[in-house]
């Protein structure tokens, strides 16, 4: 046998490799598979590169009358921005409405996913009503709010009715419209987060600290949140995130030139109403720092956490 496979092997120069050509070009640091992320690559680029690139270049491309009004050259547009009281207020005003929207859906959360993570009769109904939000979007939230908690509104109408109030309860059309509508569109993606963080902690941990005597409160406090505690981070990262490109809620439940005048309106009134692109552009880079630093914040935090494993099914 081996007499034959000699007869037919081929006659190759000396020191060339029989391997194949991928093993070839792996041996030198090239791996043909990677070819398969270049329609990644290009989506990447065509739908997010470009469009940020493009984006970054125009706030360099002020119009006149804000060069002539702010000054800076290139970086008028910028200047404006920090210099212009309408504009700079919608940070504070968009940060005011995120942060307490982001941790009250986290911290809600917390006891509902941990008290949903047991089997009981009705689970599964509760669960679909939690999540049954994510289905209705930020449109039809606020649509339902008006009808529900406007002026003319179930609740209003109710409550005047029985005489517990004398006027209408300005519960829309403010800051408060808002809230209600960012909890509602953003405490499914907490619970779903949170629940499935949860199902990851091996439940014998806290059955170990139950036979060493620990109630309740020290099982909770001492084994399960230190072990929840990543993921409560990444989870206020993600509610952070979507609390704070709130656009349609500012707008149709809120007060769009007042209370709830956030930086989502600001750029969308710079590019529609001013027609000024190149400033709706700043806006719009503006509102990716402040999301960056608040992000990097975070993280730098849950970098002190635990980092280890939690033993589950997770």
């Amino acid at each position: 046998m081996t007499a034959i496979t000699e007869t037919h092997r081929p006659n190759l120069p000396k020191g060339t490799s029989t391997a194949s050509r991928a093993h070839r070009l792996a041996e030198r640091g090239v791996d043909t598979k990677l070819l398969m992320l270049l329609p990644a690559i290009v989506f990447a680029l065509v739908l997010f590169v470009y469009p940020f690139s493009y984006g970054i270049g125009l706030t360099f491309q002020p119009l006149p009358e804000i060069q002539d009004k702010f000054g800076g050259g290139i970086f008028a547009n910028y200047v404006a921005f920090f210099k212009d009281p309408f504009i700079f207020d919608s940070v504070w005003i968009t940060m005011r409405l995120a942060l307490p929207v982001a941790l009250f859906n986290v911290i809600v959360s917390i006891p509902i996913a941990f008290k949903l993570r047991h089997k009981f009769r009705g689970k599964r109904f509760m669960s679909t009503l939690l999540v049954l939000p994510i289905t209705l979007g930020t449109v039809l939230t606020a649509q339902g709010l008006l009808i529900f908690a406007g002026r003319q509104g179930w609740l209003n109408r109710f409550l005047m009715e029985t005489g517990i109030i004398s006027s209408p309860l300005p519960l829309v059309n403010n800051y408060l419209g808002v809230v209600f509508s960012l909890v509602i569109s953003g405490f499914p993606f907490a619970y779903l987060l949170i629940s499935s963080y949860l199902s990851g902690i091996d439940p014998s941990l806290e059955a170990a600290a139950k036979t060493l005597g620990a109630n309740w409160k020290q099982r909770f406090t001492k084994v399960t949140l230190p072990l929840l505690a990543p993921g409560l981070a990444t989870t206020f990262i993600l509610t952070f995130v979507l609390a704070f490109s709130v656009f349609p809620s500012a707008r149709l439940v809120g007060d769009p030139l007042g209370g709830t005048r956030v930086m989502a309106l600001m750029a969308y009134r710079s590019f529609a109403e001013q027609i000024n692109y190149s400033m709706a552009s700043t806006i719009a880079i503006m509102m990716g720092v402040v999301e960056l630093i608040v992000i990097a914040i975070v993280l730098l935090g849950r970098s002190f956490l635990y980092k280890g494993s939690t033993g589950g099914k997770g």
